[in-house]
């Protein structure tokens, strides 16, 4: 007997073989381990009861019962009358229908959740799912309070025809009105997830966990090999594959998850004790002033800015924020390695960060693409902001790349026009969006992170139109200039700050942010408390038009752009006047 074939029994038996790695394992330790092999990990089905019981706090489970009449919409019948397969499945399964909804609590943090049993009718999307997992969504709705969505289906339910297919467009239209309300969403992708769950309520969440191993895709294997005759490669529509091609978030073993989605529910869902002081003091976390900046050479702050000691997104997000969580991929086509992102909190505020990644060695440059960011990458990070925005969460960037990817690859993908879609996704983004460069700031592909309310930079970092060595090629045909035309194009923290591209400079330890990880965190912890201070009381219309205005500044005062029409009516007012 496997663990699939035991799922449907009440009695485990004492000794079973594990679905995954075929082993024979003792059936209380596999009940013990939440029915997770202890050999390979394999993780077997729960029930949806059984899911209420270990992701919710004991006691909090409050059931919210479904009511269910007229079940046979168009009297179907195949092998078997629909009428009596529901009968059968209510009675094997003891279950109203293929959904338990509940009220309840995950580390104290209130939660709605809609958890899927694929015993019945194989988890299929009826009416009754589609209706109870639309309350569910109207509850979380009403009360304001976040919904996790916990799925287990083969698709849409054949035996209702097209109205199963109508629960798709319902349910995503709940969704979306909880979108519209800034509540959070989140989906429990177990094994398997498809079809039409798959395709609308399963991925339309702001957050896609799933356990090790889950399976979530439109067709299923048996489908897409009997329909166009692919042989589908080892691992194909698993967790993993689909974390490597960005529709995942994360990945988490059975054993993790309610802590998972406990930090995750406290970060969107609780905010600070105490808002920040608005008429706190100035202190000297940030240089705002350009004497106080030593002259130097711009090819020195180049070459310091690229040294690889220099701490990453990854090391800052270790170093100053508490529960930190990585969020992947674009929701497209894939997960951009050069481009971290996730939610975690700041001095008790919960921010999303957003940051590239290069590294400290060879391989993990190679790996992480040396910083440079392609399409997905922007993508990701443009998703997150409008998660941050949804909830009302803090922006910050850290920006230390050449520029974004320009492989052929990206060019196909439409790298422009993802930097593009940035630049005016943060132009009006409602919450408040600190970027800090901290090691080179190249191009567009810097400017795609860095649209914000107050644009910092570490004192070796540098920042540019193109790099130093590119603008010697193209302007001086010669590589070899690239100190000179570093000098030229004015690189350095202290000319940025003179010319106001940056708001203020985070002062580094000597020998540079390499030098002592502990201690530049500790600087750039002070400036980002500081600037936060001073944004977050801001309302969305104050946040939102003094950035605009901040860029809309830039060379404004060099050239205007006259209409001839607007001063041809002006001068037609004067006249009529006298």
């Amino acid at each position: 007997m496997t663990v699939t074939q035991e799922i449907e029994r009440n009695d485990a038996p004492s000794w079973l073989v594990c679905g995954g790695c075929g082993k024979m394992m003792y059936g209380r330790r596999f009940a013990r381990a939440g029915r997770v092999c202890p050999e390979c990990g394999h993780h077997a089905p729960l029930t949806a009861a059984e899911r209420l019981e270990t992701l919710l706090d004991e006691g909090s489970i409050r059931s919210l019962e479904l009511v269910v009449s007229g079940s046979d919409p168009l009297e179907f019948s195949d092998t078997r009358p629909y009428a009596e397969r529901l009968v059968d499945a209510r009675t094997r399964t003891g279950l109203t229908e293929a959904v338990l909804c509940a009220r309840g609590k995950i580390d104290g943090n209130p939660v709605v959740v809609a958890a899927m049993d694929f015993r019945f009718l194989g988890g299929s999307l009826g009416s009754a799912v589609g209706e109870a997992i639309t309350g569910a969504c109207e509850i979380a709705l009403a009360e304001r309070t976040p919904l996790l969505l916990v799925t287990a289906s083969g698709g849409a339910r054949m035996q209702e025809g097209v109205l199963s297919l109508m629960q798709m467009a319902k349910t995503s239209q709940a969704l979306g009105q909880l979108d519209e309300a800034g509540i959070l969403t989140v989906s429990l992708i177990t094994d398997p997830t498809f079809g039409g769950v798959a395709a609308s309520f399963a991925t339309s969440t702001d957050l896609i966990i799933a356990e090790p191993g889950a399976r979530l895709g439109f067709a299923g294997p048996r489908v897409i090999e009997q329909t166009i005759k692919q042989t589908l490669p080892d691992g194909f529509q698993t967790a993993e594959f689909l974390l490597e091609h960005g529709i995942v978030d994360m990945i988490r073993p059975r054993a993790a998850l309610r802590a998972a989605l406990g930090r995750v529910l406290a970060i969107a869902t609780r905010r600070p004790e105490q808002r920040p002081d608005t008429d706190a003091p100035v202190t000297d976390a940030l240089i705002t002033d350009p004497e106080r900046l030593p002259e130097r050479s711009a090819w020195e702050c180049v070459r310091a800015a690229r040294k690889l000691d220099r701490p990453t997104t990854l090391d800052y997000a270790a170093l100053l924020l508490e529960d930190f969580h990585e969020l992947h991929g674009d929701r497209m086509s894939e997960d951009c390695p050069a481009l971290v992102a996730g939610l975690g909190r700041f001095e008790g505020q919960p921010i999303a960060l957003i940051g590239t990644q290069k590294g400290h060695t060879a391989d993990e440059l190679a790996r992480r693409n040396y910083g440079m960011p392609s399409p997905a990458g922007y993508r990701k990070a443009a998703r997150i902001m409008r998660l941050a925005a949804k909830l009302g969460l803090p922006v910050v960037t850290l920006i230390d790349t050449a520029g974004a990817y320009p492989g052929i690859e990206a060019e196909r993908r439409g790298q422009s026009v993802a930097i593009a879609e940035n630049l005016k996704l943060m132009a009006g983004l409602p919450v408040p969006v600190i970027a800090v460069v901290t090691g080179e700031g190249g191009s567009g592909g810097a400017l795609a992170l860095a649209f914000a309310d107050q644009v910092l930079m570490c004192a070796n970092a540098v920042y540019s139109v193109i790099s130093a060595e590119g603008c010697a090629a193209i302007l001086w045909k010669d590589p070899s200039a690239a100190p000179k035309a570093a000098e030229a194009l004015r690189v350095d923290a202290r000319s940025l700050l003179r010319q106001g591209v940056v708001d203020g400079v985070i002062p580094e330890p000597a020998g540079g942010a390499g030098a002592d990880h502990v201690q530049i965190a500790a600087a750039m912890r002070a400036a980002l408390a500081e600037t936060l201070a001073r944004l977050v009381p801001l309302d969305q219309m104050n946040l939102v038009t003094r950035r605009r205005a901040r860029f809309r500044a830039f060379g404004a005062d060099g050239s205007v752009l006259l209409d001839d029409l607007s001063r041809k009516s002006s001068t037609d007012n004067s006249e009529k006047a006298r």
